[in-house]
C-alpha cells in the first residue's frame, strides 16, 4: 500500500513540494489517481518512512491535504 498526498488546488500541491524540498524530504509529484477524488490533478508521494514527517511538515505550514491509501 502506498500513501499519496492529494490537494484541492495546484497552489497547495506546489507549496507542499516546496516545503518538502526546504526540509530535505524526498518527494515525487505525480498525477493524482482518479479514484482519489482529488480536485487538483497533482499529487505527491514520498518514501514510506517519511510519510508522517511530510504530513507533520504540511500541518505545521497550514497546507490542506488528504492522504489517499493506494493499494
Amino acid at each position: 500500500m502506498e500513501d499519496i498526498f492529494t490537494f484541492d488546488t495546484t497552489h497547495h500541491a506546489l507549496w507542499a513540494e516546496e516545503i518538502a524540498e526546504t526540509r530535505g524530504i524526498p518527494v515525487e509529484v505525480i498525477p493524482a489517481p482518479p479514484e482519489a477524488g482529488a480536485r487538483c490533478d497533482l499529487a505527491i508521494r514520498t518514501l514510506p518512512d517519511r510519510v508522517e514527517e511530510f504530513a507533520e511538515a504540511l500541518r505545521a505550514e497550514g497546507v490542506e491535504y488528504r492522504v489517499f491509501a493506494q493499494p
